[in-house]
């Protein structure tokens, strides 16, 4: 009988693959070692105990410190469950669950008025959603490559209308194969998805509405809210499915870059590996609160939203050179930060406050959820097969194209969070506000000129 003979070396191999199995065994069972986002679990368990308690016995502090306080405990420990369960995650499971379980908790009565009043100061009083796309845009902007930047906001307009002319089509002919009026399908479901998003989109839009039609806003909003959830979550789900085709087959992806460039490296203007500069992060904050005041500054006289005006100003300042590299770079940083810290927490106060589940309960159908479907993916199909002829990335591409049909900036970041694409906010911003203001626009007055 022949026997084998092992080496040493061999033995060693052997014993210690053994060890690191049995260690990763019992750290899979040993809470010790578990982690909830970055935090260890005993540590999340006893910041999460003390937040809860205070928030239970109405001691939280009605400020922005204890809306952060919730909305990170509440959001870490989201976006880790999603992350976690299979399938679910593919499809943006993060996202989906940082939006509709606190969505949820306010439809159950969940939570008592001080965690809601914390949470309302910190989203709507110091406007926490609009600090975060304001560092999202001016990092990522600043962090670009010219050339990218320049070809990417020109090359983005044509996919944008060819999408929504074909979801517009797409939506009114699904609709009236079920039965559905051809105005009410287009006025009530398909403008709502591409109006751009709640404050910016459903409520400017009901407002005309109303002045034409003569119903009550309130009840017109609450017609068209629940196309304008259903659509958002559709897309987020469509970006989540192109970042797993993104993943299998990657020369159909720039991961984050829309126009394609010569040469397998994709050209940047900041270096992702330059140590970070606490003071340059600072600066590069003055520097997005300031394109952000400007745009505010310019809105009453030029009509056009502050949230585009703080694109445009930026990404003049990046192709005409106006900002130093330094400012550049702690521009980017700092949008790393943001971006990576806050993502799940920002959407926990965006369920909270602004995504109303008993609205999508109450008008909810399948052939309802059909004509929402088919909005978004017609949305989401034309922008791949537009960009890639049109020499972008399809799947960046088809990306921006369906934040036409989210909600607003929670919509963008919904969406590119699920593909994991923070660094398109500049076009997804693009998208939503100039997309959502024309739609709005049009859509008013072919009403009034329909004269129903």
């Amino acid at each position: 009988m022949k026997q084998e003979v092992f080496s040493l070396e061999q033995l060693k191999t052997v014993t210690s693959e053994s060890h690191h199995t049995n260690d990763s065994k019992s750290q899979r069972w040993n809470p010790i070692q578990w982690k909830i986002g970055v935090l260890p679990f005993p540590i999340y368990v006893a910041i999460a105990t003390i937040v809860l308690l205070a928030a239970y016995f109405q001691k939280l502090p009605a400020d922005m410190i204890g809306g952060f306080a919730i909305i990170m405990v509440v959001g870490i420990l989201l976006g880790e469950i999603g992350s976690r369960i299979p399938i679910f995650r593919s499809i943006g499971g993060p996202a989906i669950l940082a939006l509709f379980v606190p969505s949820a908790f306010m439809f159950f009565n969940l939570l008592n008025e001080t965690t809601v009043n914390a949470v309302s100061n910190l989203m709507t009083t110091s406007n926490f959603l609009y600090f975060y796309i304001a560092c999202l845009v001016a990092g990522s902007i600043l962090g670009m490559n010219r050339t990218v930047l320049m070809q990417g906001i020109t090359k983005m307009l044509v996919p944008l209308v060819l999408g929504t002319v074909t979801a517009v089509v797409a939506g009114v002919g699904v609709g009236m194969l079920f039965g559905y009026e051809a105005k009410h399908t287009l006025f009530f479901i398909v403008v709502p998805i591409l109006a751009g998003g709640i404050g910016e989109g459903i409520l400017p839009l009901s407002a005309g509405y109303s002045a034409i039609l003569g119903t009550p806003v309130a009840d017109l909003i609450s017609q068209m809210i629940p196309a304008a959830i259903i659509g958002n979550i559709f897309a987020i789900i469509c970006a989540a499915l192109l970042k797993q085709l993104g993943l299998r087959k990657q020369h159909l992806t720039g991961n984050g870059v829309l126009v394609k460039t010569k040469g397998d490296r994709i050209p940047t203007s900041v270096d992702d590996n330059k140590p970070v500069n606490f003071s340059l992060m600072g600066a590069g904050l003055l520097v997005a609160c300031s394109f952000y005041v400007f745009g505010h500054l310019m809105e009453s006289s030029l009509h056009i939203p502050a949230a585009i005006l703080m694109i445009l100003i930026a990404a003049f300042c990046k192709i005409f050179k106006l900002i130093p590299s330094q400012l550049e770079q702690g521009a980017f940083h700092l949008y790393k930060f943001v971006s990576t810290s806050f993502t799940w927490p920002l959407m926990v106060g965006l369920g909270l406050l602004f995504i109303p589940l008993e609205d999508v309960a109450g008008i909810i159908s399948v052939s309802y959820v059909l004509i929402c479907a088919s909005v978004v993916v017609t949305m989401v199909t034309t922008g791949y097969i537009v960009g890639k002829w049109m020499n972008m990335h399809p799947v960046d591409s088809a990306i921006v194209t369906g934040c036409h049909s989210g909600l607003g900036g929670t919509g963008d970041v919904a969406i590119l969070s699920a593909s994991d694409r923070m660094s398109l906010m500049p076009f997804a911003q693009v998208a939503t506000r100039l997309g959502g203001a024309g739609t709005v626009i049009l859509a008013t007055f072919i009403l009034r000129w329909l004269g129903l």
